[in-house]
């Protein structure tokens, strides 16, 4: 099994995207995933910056395993759904140009706030089917999988990813599994898991500190899940994420592709991410 860092991990380091490349290498990653290009330079766009970042990946001998960007299939390009999916294809040439093998893409944030009528997520579901299969049917010509993530709040659900998955019902489409993220809808990780190993293509390393509504708000930093209650980014295996659970999880489904950290934490990245790569290797000698 491969691990990876999502440069993600990185916002909060002042880091720009080279200095991440070099330091996921030195820091022992065998690949790194990109969350888009932010704070691109003047002039450039994703498509003329990627053979750019794919050259300093190769100088410093780091594999692209992913490339995970924003989409909405709802309200995305002003609501318009064809201008989206060309939008969107786009991204899909940015990831052959880096590179990588897959690319993950949201399918939509939720119903605006101006809807009238129903509003529930098998409503919206026959537009998210069009958008990700037509962007899976583009990926393929180029050979990049296509996935979603469990995140967004309206597409976090692991019923409803599967949904989603299954209507679509293509061979290059499926899932980018985030252990962690399963909790901002109050879902147990270890049953969403389970249920969604079976589209997974690739999978996120993540942790939280969790806290119940019950309980006082423990102040800045702190998100609320959807049921309530109280979630923290943490470094790995420093917070309640079922992570050895789900790596047996994943062990018994036979998954033997990427698991790439992804930290959200408040302490510094350059210290945080080094110390969450030695729990996550020690779990994964345990289970694996």
């Amino acid at each position: 099994m491969q691990i990876g860092v999502s440069s993600y991990s990185y916002s909060q380091s002042g880091l720009d995207i080279f200095e991440i490349i070099l330091k996921a290498k030195e820091t022992g990653f065998d690949v790194i995933e990109f969350a888009g290009f932010p704070n691109l330079p003047e002039g450039e766009t994703a498509l003329s910056f990627a053979p750019k970042v794919r050259e300093a990946c190769d100088q410093v001998g780091i594999k692209v395993a992913n490339y995970t960007i924003w989409a909405d299939f709802i309200n995305g390009s002003n609501g318009n759904l064809e201008a989206e999916i060309e939008r969107v294809k786009d991204e899909v040439r940015v990831a052959k140009i880096l590179g990588a093998p897959g690319m993950r893409h949201d399918s939509t944030w939720g119903w605006p706030a101006t809807k009238k009528g129903a509003k529930g997520f098998d409503d919206a579901l026959p537009i998210l089917v069009k958008g990700c299969r037509a962007i899976t049917k583009f990926g393929a010509e180029l050979g990049i999988k296509t996935m979603v993530e469990n995140h967004g709040y309206f597409c976090q659900d692991s019923e409803r990813v599967e949904k989603l998955v299954n209507g679509v019902d293509h061979p290059n489409f499926g899932v980018l599994l985030d252990m962690g993220n399963f909790l901002v809808v109050d879902e147990d990780p270890t049953e969403a898991v389970g249920r969604l190993m079976p589209y997974t293509f690739h999978v996120h390393a993540k942790d939280f500190h969790v806290k119940s509504g019950n309980e006082p708000s423990p102040g800045q930093g702190w998100l609320l899940s959807r049921g309530g209650n109280h979630l923290r980014g943490s470094i790995l295996g420093h917070g309640n994420v079922p992570i050895l659970q789900v790596l047996k999880i994943m062990k018994n489904a036979k998954y033997s592709g990427v698991l790439s950290i992804e930290f959200e934490g408040m302490e510094d990245p350059l210290k945080a991410i080094p110390i969450g790569l030695e729990n996550l290797k020690r779990y994964l000698a345990t289970v694996y």
